[in-house]
């Protein structure tokens, strides 16, 4: 869930294909992609992964069945042979032999063998995904290979919200244990819809769930409140996407008392955008420049086509006499950090924007830890995070509505993935929790700016057209919005 839209870039020599499920007009096929962008058509095919995932080969070698009572007979014949029976064993076992560590590992891995297929049987597909994750992390490929191949018949990308949340997630451990990570991340990117398609689907997931407005009201209302009395505003926004967080700023400032002010918004954005656009930043330079000229708002537009890790101040066009507005609202979670680069380009860019000296610096970032932690907890904190994701999207788009999929597998299920396969330099997606982020900007050198009243019953508001399960915290000097007891994202400002 962010801002950015997708590459059409693919590591080259991999095959991805996506099953699409029979919903209103749509019909059961699969389309397969490769590395050259071509396409193929592959009929009631069962997995849109490629087809060496689909009956893992070291599954039928390790002597694993379908039938649980026929795996439980072959573990309990296997424990007898190795323990003997209860008598036996006292008999005959030295209690300062140095094998026991040994044979306790092995009984142990036995019961818990007994328990997954216990969780086969009564069809728990939560607990075998967590238990396939934990396979993953220690490196156990033939039982995370096992699970795999039983879970798939458990979970749909047109079943319940964590049904379709555990479709993916399987892929992403797939492509974890097949070190395929970045080349399947690459696919759920770009592959299926073109750049309108794409922006459709990104315009979809906006309007059914508040997450995007939600942050912009607040760093809006953030930016309005510290600029009451300037008369010449510079916005410098590291991550314009689409540009369409300013149109009620622009609408807002040209019914300022007294006249709008002069407004020049700074776009940096990558290349990466210019796919959904259907072309580079000067497209939202033209929208902005537009609505400003049909709202009588002086009005300068400086679009900046440079990845965040590249951009320095020469590239912002900051001029004698502006009042400077910072805004980062769902990027720096892209920038890497001293964990991934030396250079820490996350705090670089803090650093950057505190030397502008800017009257207020807004932050909206989704309230999720996987920066840092360990696959297994990263793992964890995915599923959690995203089935209050998921189960916000089912409240407003149903699940035979035929355009849901598209949102989550185009602006959802590549996240997810690349949050699971990936590591290092290929893994972009690195939410850290507001108490980090307040940290790093502290070290940066800025302090708190006061949240407005105004914007909290504005968006108040705004959530009374959406479920009442979602839910607005204020707390800690930050805005959080919430689905039941899960925070999703929080939103602050600083100076």
């Amino acid at each position: 869930m962010n801002r950015n839209s997708y590459s059409t870039n693919m590591t080259q020599g991999n095959r991805f294909s996506v099953q699409t499920p029979e919903i209103g007009n749509y019909s059961s096929s699969t389309a397969s992609y490769s590395s050259n962008g071509s396409s193929t058509s592959q009929q009631d095919a069962h997995s849109y992964l490629p087809e060496t995932y689909n009956s893992p080969d070291c599954v039928s070698r390790a002597g694993f069945t379908d039938n649980a009572d026929d795996l439980q007979y072959r573990l309990r014949e296997l424990e007898n042979a190795m323990f003997g029976t209860d008598q036996d064993f006292i008999e005959t076992f030295d209690v300062s032999s140095s094998s026991w560590g040994d044979i306790n590992q092995l009984h142990t891995d036995i019961v818990e063998s007994t328990t997954v297929t216990e969780m086969i049987s009564r069809r728990d597909f939560k607990e075998l995904l967590i238990a396939c994750a934990k396979a993953v992390a220690e490196n156990d490929s033939i039982t995370a290979n096992w699970l795999i191949s039983e879970l798939r018949s458990m979970v749909s990308v047109s079943g319940k919200p964590e049904q379709r949340l555990a479709a993916y997630m399987i892929e992403g451990l797939v492509a974890r244990l097949s070190s395929s990570g970045s080349s399947i991340y690459n696919a759920l990117r770009c592959k299926e819809p073109t750049g309108g398609e794409l922006f459709s689907y990104m315009r979809l997931l906006y309007e059914a769930c508040p997450y995007f407005k939600f942050g912009y009201l607040s760093a809006n209302g953030a930016i309005a409140e510290a600029m009451k009395n300037e008369n010449t505003i510079h916005i410098i926004d590291f991550q314009i996407a689409q540009g369409g967080q300013w149109a009620t700023l622009i609408q807002a400032l040209a019914s300022r008392p007294g006249g709008p002010p002069r407004l020049k918004i700074t776009g940096v954005d990558d290349s990466t955008n210019a796919y959904a656009r259907g072309g580079g930043v000067s497209i939202v330079g033209k929208r902005l420049t537009e609505l400003a000229l049909s709202c009588n708002i002086p009005f300068e537009f400086n679009g900046v086509s440079v990845s965040g890790t590249d951009i320095e101040i020469e590239h912002l066009d900051i001029q004698p006499g502006e009042s400077l507005a910072v805004n980062f609202a769902f990027m720096l979670h892209h920038m890497p950090d001293e964990s991934v680069d030396p250079q820490n380009h996350r705090d670089r860019i803090l650093r950057l924007a505190k030397s502008l000296s800017p009257k207020v610096v807004t932050l909206v970032e989704q309230e999720s830890n996987v920066n840092t932690a360990p696959f297994f907890n990263r793992f964890q904190e995915t599923f959690n995070y995203y089935t209050a994701i998921f189960e916000s999207i089912d409240v407003t788009l149903a699940r035979d509505h035929q355009q849901r999929i598209n949102v989550e597998q185009h602006c959802l299920a590549r996240d997810i993935v690349n949050i699971i396969a990936c590591e290092g330099a290929e893994r972009v997606e690195r939410h850290e929790l507001l108490g980090k982020w307040r940290s790093r900007f502290t070290m940066a050198g800025f302090k708190p700016y006061p949240l407005s009243s105004l914007v909290n019953s504005t968006i108040k508001s705004l959530l009374q057209n959406y479920s009442n399960k979602y839910r607005l915290e204020e707390r800690d000097g930050a805005l959080f919005l919430g689905w039941m007891n899960r925070d999703l994202v929080a939103s602050c400002a600083w100076k």
